[in-house]
């Protein structure tokens, strides 16, 4: 709202754009080369000698990535797995099982499948790690390793209104959303950082088959966006964002310190370069769990208290588990706050008195 000029763009009804840029490609050089920046200015990411590729969101090219690296698999009779570590996001295994490809079988979790001796260096397997990871929020690190073994990286929360910024990330293949990075969820858009040149091909065939490329006006909705965004090095989004999401998480936890019932992640502070200083992690979830015996399914529980959350077996995880989102509008919030209050005071231990002031 404070850049709402700068940051706007008008097209005109009578303007018509090709399907392609004029180098013959379906990506602006434009926006590839402020993200580039973006990863420069935020210091997460290394674009050094990667291709940039654009999807409609990271759904788009998470499918592609899974595509791409499936596709190097040489044994169709023994399918690549796909694994992840619990709690993971579940449309891992939704596109995998929607898709149902000869190439691919969702697996699930990564740490079962070492410890069961199954990664014989033989099976192909492909690895995706979230980092930081939906729901909980916390940074990943892959579990398998081997010849057999292809990782692919999610950082769509990598961001420092989210997370630390420890390191600038150096993998074979990331991706990144919009989404998470300005908020802009409907304007469908996301970017991989490749290394492999046969793995990027694969990917921009994926991309052109199933749509053609990105929308040219999402393209250049988010080329205006980010560069205002790089303009003063990320410093008032980031900012901005990373203090609207620490208050948030300060109220939650007073409010969740009261509580007996239930308990939220925890997460060890860690130095970020960005900001300069060690600071708490303020993921984009609240990962709520309930801890008495009877509570078996804590989505109903908080259903009953009229908040909607996201039922933990959705994420691979117990139905103990409910996943609440912070990064709703304000009035949303509010809300949410004023009804875990309610949940929260009737629990018969907590004094009426610890709420006045939160």
């Amino acid at each position: 709202m404070r850049q709402a000029e700068r940051s706007a763009i008008l097209v005109s009804g009578w303007h018509r754009m090709s399907y392609i840029y004029e180098d013959g490609t379906y990506v602006s050089r434009e926006l590839e080369k402020v993200i580039r920046k973006l990863h420069s200015v935020v210091g997460n990411a290394v674009t050094d000698n990667r291709f940039v590729i654009f999807g409609s969101g990271t759904t788009q090219l998470l499918a592609a990535a899974v595509h791409a690296l499936s596709l190097t698999n040489s044994s169709v009779s023994s399918p690549a797995r796909l694994l992840t570590s619990i709690p993971y996001y579940a449309m891992y295994k939704d596109q995998a099982e929607f898709f149902d490809s000869a190439h691919l079988k969702f697996e699930g979790n990564a740490s079962a499948w070492k410890q069961s001796g199954r990664n014989d260096n033989i099976t192909q397997v492909i690895e995706v790690v979230t980092s930081p990871n939906n729901p909980d929020g916390k940074l990943k690190r892959a579990v398998l390793d081997g010849p057999n073994v292809k990782t692919l990286h999610d950082y769509a929360y990598y961001w420092p209104h989210f997370s630390p910024i420890t390191h600038p990330v150096d993998e074979d293949l990331s991706l990144f959303s919009l989404s998470k990075t300005t908020g802009h969820a409907g304007s469908r858009f996301g970017w991989g950082l490749v290394k492999d040149k046969a793995i990027y091909e694969k990917m921009d065939r994926f991309i052109r088959l199933t749509s053609m490329g990105v929308s040219k006006e999402t393209q250049l909705h988010v080329l205006q966006l980010l560069k205002v965004v790089v303009g003063d090095g990320g410093n008032e989004i980031f900012s901005f964002g990373y203090g609207t999401v620490k208050k948030r998480w300060e109220t939650l936890n007073k409010i969740f310190s009261m509580s007996t019932r239930f308990s939220l992640q925890t997460i060890k502070p860690e130095y970020c370069n960005y900001f300069k200083k060690v600071r708490e992690f303020t993921p984009s979830y609240a990962w709520v769990k309930c801890e008495r015996p009877e509570d078996t399914n804590c989505y109903e529980i908080f259903r009953a208290a009229k908040i909607t959350g996201r039922n933990g077996n959705v994420f691979g995880s117990e139905e103990r588990f409910v996943r609440l989102s912070l990064i709703r509008s304000q009035d949303d919030f509010d809300q949410l706050i004023a009804m875990l209050k309610k949940l929260v005071y009737h629990e018969e231990d907590v004094p009426s008195e610890n709420f006045m002031y939160i």
